[in-house]
């Protein structure tokens, strides 16, 4: 005899944390011009960082219509290359690019990831918008409206990520990036509150393992696998516009619920309420290795002068480091590829060590078959500084900090090389911002033309320029010549 109990299928009201995200990016406003210049900074790095990508074959092979030959009236540009596309496919070609080269802009917290991934929806949906607009006789978008979703989009991934560990539950960082652009992206799109609930519903049933950025099947879906979030994000967005539902407790439902089927029942912590801490708080790169490495890279490159010429007399080789460094990026064994590579504390430190310098060439096979490479990846020891674990997580610090010191056979060693604070951190945010205006002119140098370039920093330089400028003529500027 069947049983008389059942499931009720009574819907109640929606799930706090879906209500909150809407409520943020519907009702709150950015006062702060600094919030603005960090979020001038985190867009051009993010284009200097996709601009650099299309040098990569890997990454070009996968850009581009998905059908070859498909034309988009009004579709979106994707910068630096003649591509006019469907805000969703524009979306994975330039979020692709931004990521490719692991160089875009990375937050630490539990869950650490790459708030600058959501651009790529963003500055695609809004130019996609604006030139449907101005084909309809209407008013585009301009830069600063990109400048706030942008915001708002970093916010509530990174406040999500502070206390929620996604990855100790096998759960790709890149359910943020979709959730975060989904409800920024919703809103642009003129939903209202009830829309945007129903499109991060959506958001949040999408997971995907994160077996590929972990030994032994670290591969190059890493880096597309945010850009095709961001695309996903574009199409919930404008399907919840269009009247798609929602799922008002798909967190918190019993059993098939995300707490319950994909985080172990926990629900999620939220430390503090959404508001502008991320973007002011994220942490710029300049080498082409994972986030948790940046400062112990740094340290190997203080280090260069004092080994280079004493590469056959090291006998070990000490990296004092925080636990999250070791537990993503200390690897052992062969390395089968350049993501591999980037997310190998001991290859990028030894590549320091050797040559002063890290870019993608130095991740390629051919660089990576210098066989002193492996040796001195043999006489790494990774300790964990607990000291540099409990700043890592500490919400006023966020340190990164790592440290290495060479030991020579004859007993010296060098002397003990620490970073506490990364150059792109916060921190030290005058010593990086030259430098980050150099990482942008020299990838502009890589795609246009002299005058081109100069038109593109002369109004990126321009503040209020910049944020009264229509999201097209932005765009436009990163066309190639002759496209």
């Amino acid at each position: 005899m069947i049983g008389s109990a059942s499931t009720s299928n009574v819907r109640t009201a929606p799930d706090r944390v879906l209500v909150d995200i809407a409520d943020y990016v519907l009702d709150y406003e950015i006062a702060s011009e600094r919030v603005y210049e960090n979020a001038r900074l985190c867009l051009t790095d993010s284009i200097a960082c996709a601009l650099y990508a299309l040098d990569i074959p890997e990454c070009v092979r996968l850009l581009g219509p998905l059908v070859s030959g498909t034309v988009v009236p009004n579709g979106a540009r994707v910068p630096g290359t003649a591509f006019e596309l469907d805000p969703s496919t524009a979306a994975f070609n330039f979020g692709a690019m931004i990521r490719w080269s692991d160089l875009n802009d990375a937050f630490t917290a539990a869950s650490w990831s790459h708030a600058s991934d959501n651009l790529a929806g963003i500055l695609m949906m809004a130019d996609y918008l604006s030139r449907q607009r101005v084909a309809d006789g209407v008013q585009p978008l301009l830069m600063r409206d990109v400048l706030e979703s942008l915001t708002k989009a970093y916010e509530i991934q990174g406040c999500l990520s502070l206390e929620n560990d996604c990855f100790y539950n096998s759960i790709d960082h890149n359910v943020l990036i979709r959730v975060a652009s989904t409800a920024v992206l919703t809103h642009m799109l003129g939903g209202g509150r009830e829309q945007i609930i129903d499109a991060v519903s959506n958001a949040w049933i999408d997971t995907s393992l994160v077996a590929y950025r972990f030994a032994p099947n670290t591969g190059s879906r890493k880096n597309w696998a945010c850009a095709d979030a961001s695309s996903q994000a574009v199409r919930l967005a404008m399907m919840a516009v269009r009247g798609e539902k929602g799922y008002p407790t798909i967190l918190t439902a019993k059993k098939y619920g995300f707490y319950d089927a994909r985080f172990g029942g926990k629900p999620f912590g939220m430390t503090q309420p959404y508001a502008e801490y991320v973007i002011q708080n994220s942490m710029f790169k300049f080498v082409t290795a994972g986030m948790h490495s940046q400062s112990a890279v740094e340290c190997a490159f203080r280090l260069h002068p004092l080994v280079k010429d004493r590469v056959d007399e090291i006998a070990r080789i000490e990296i004092h480091g925080h636990a999250p460094l070791i537990k993503v990026m200390g690897k052992t064994g062969p390395l089968y590829n350049p993501d591999d590579r980037d997310h190998c504390v001991q290859y990028v430190v030894a590549v320091g060590l050797l040559c002063g310098r890290l870019g993608p060439p130095e991740l390629e096979d051919g660089f990576a078959a210098d066989p002193r490479i492996d040796e001195l990846r043999s006489k790494m020891v990774l300790d964990e500084d607990p000291r540099y674990t409990k700043d890592f997580y500490d919400p006023d610090k966020r340190s990164s900090a790592n440290a290495v010191q060479v030991w020579f056979r004859d007993g010296t060693s060098t002397p003990k090389a620490e970073a506490e604070y990364p150059l792109g951190h916060q921190r030290r945010r005058s010593e990086a911002i030259p430098m980050l205006r150099a990482k942008f002119k020299t990838s502009l140098a890589r795609r246009f033309q002299q005058e081109q370039c100069e038109q593109i920093l002369k109004s990126c330089d321009d503040s209020s320029a910049f944020d009264r400028m229509p999201v097209n003529r932005f765009t436009d500027m990163f066309v190639p010549v002759g496209a």
